[in-house]
């Protein structure tokens, strides 16, 4: 199983950032699962990566080539991917992938997150999402899915399409297990 991480190209202020990256980064190679995420090697990116990459795992970074020395892609990856935009990115990492995990992030991350989110909306695919909601990070986005829910403007069942918890072990085996058993949702 591969797993696509999308998360910041900084570290953020709390080492619980870095701390946690670490983890998931590991616990993926640990567990045999390839790591799918944006190529670079710098912030919550890099340290996943090489989180990976040292406990034996697979990583695959897809990175558009006017990035690729802005983010300064990963020399050390099994395979690397240089594609010609943002939008190709984002839907080959989609294609590699067969789960995406959210962790705190910038707009990209968002951006990434939404654009995953709205495709399994769409049925364009069938993949769990999960979000990595270290120290709270992610709760005002939370928040605002369940209002958007109260008003009308999101389905509960698509509020759904969004698996969330704190922990990165927690998390990754509520993903594991609806992969295994094919549920699109937890």
């Amino acid at each position: 199983m591969r797993v696509c991480v999308f998360c910041g190209s900084r570290s953020g202020d709390s080492p619980i950032y870095a701390e946690t990256a670490h983890i998931l980064g590991t616990l993926l190679a640990v567990r045999g699962h390839g790591l799918v995420y944006g190529g670079g090697n710098i912030g919550l990116m890099g340290l996943i990566a090489d989180a990976a990459l040292d406990a034996g795992g697979e990583v695959i970074g897809v990175i558009p080539q006017h990035l690729l020395e802005r983010e300064v892609a990963h020399a050390n990856l099994t395979q690397l991917h240089v594609v010609n935009s943002m939008h190709t990115r984002k839907a080959l990492m989609a294609d590699l992938s067969d789960l995406f995990i959210a962790a705190p992030g910038g707009f990209g991350t968002l951006d990434e997150l939404c654009e995953i989110l709205t495709w399994a909306q769409l049925g364009l695919h069938h993949k769990l999402c999960g979000l990595l909601n270290v120290a709270g990070y992610f709760d005002p986005l939370l928040a605002m899915f369940d209002q958007a829910t109260r008003e009308g403007f999101l389905s509960a069942p698509h509020r759904q399409l969004i698996i969330s918890d704190e922990d990165p072990i927690r998390l990754l085996d509520r993903l594991a297990a609806g992969v295994t058993t094919g549920s699109e949702t937890a």
